[in-house]
């Protein structure tokens, strides 16, 4: 963690948002719910075709997969938002770019899990062949109407160029992390994209510049009490139950 540098004053504010525990957290949590999502699909090739297929062949597996991935995509932005403080403490501008247009690229990646999910549907319940019917067609036609993700789509790979610039001016990361993370920025984009060489490397990075990153700042202050832990644990357990059950019977 020595390529790691915070600003002393980060951490003495009485109230920010989103703090010390849930971003520092989120550093940890969401590269490597990422990394996971990957590495389960890694044995089928990328494109949709065999993505689809795999969706018949291995529905557990698949579903693990893209539900760690997109997990993985709502666990980091917490942790952009305290990146962005970190960078902004001495590179506003960088940091007010680079944080826009990566909360702008999360904005596709759950949208594309979006359709990811009812592909994995359809499979299940309407057929392999339709559904790769179904996506082959919305690939093909994709351009004959008006598209608004279209407008952000590619703010995500900039914005982690433009992120990991900011990281190294600020000196928030040193060189080698900052690489690290900028490489975040050739992971494919698009509906039903599988696991390949450039989405491991990119994803790994992450996992290098940013997981330790969070341990560091999740050290870097007074540990909570035994009774207080405990309490926030089962907030946070009563919570989750009342969300899912919710959410499935919405």
């Amino acid at each position: 963690m020595n390529g790691i540098f915070l600003t002393k004053d980060y951490n003495k504010e009485r109230f920010w948002f989103p703090g010390r525990w849930i971003g520092g957290l989120s550093l940890v949590l969401g590269p490597i719910f990422l990394l996971a999502g990957e590495l389960l699909r890694v044995e089928y090739h990328y494109y949709y075709p065999q993505q689809l297929a795999a969706f018949k062949e291995q529905p557990s597996l698949m579903a693990a997969s893209y539900g760690l991935f997109t997990a993985g995509i709502i666990l980091l932005w917490p942790g952009i938002l305290l990146l962005v403080k970190l960078i902004g403490a001495k590179n506003p501008g960088w940091a007010l770019w680079g944080g826009t247009f990566v909360i702008l690229g999360l904005f596709v990646r759950m949208f594309h899990a979006g359709v990811d999910h009812l592909a994995y549907w359809l499979v299940k319940f309407q057929g392999l062949e339709l559904a790769t019917t179904f996506i082959s067609d919305s690939y093909r036609y994709n351009y004959q109407g008006f598209y608004v993700i279209a407008t952000i789509l590619f703010s995500g790979m900039v914005g982690w160029f433009v992120l990991a610039i900011g990281t190294f001016r600020s000196r928030t990361l040193n060189l080698p992390y900052s690489i690290a993370l900028g490489l975040m920025g050739i992971h494919s984009l698009g509906v039903l994209k599988g696991t390949s060489w450039d989405t491991l490397v990119a994803v790994g990075g992450l996992c290098v510049a940013l997981t330790p990153l969070g341990l560091k700042i999740l050290g870097d202050g007074p540990m909570p009490n035994i009774s207080t832990t405990v309490k926030w644990l089962i907030l946070i357990v009563i919570m989750g139950g009342i969300f899912f059950f919710v959410g499935q019977n919405a």
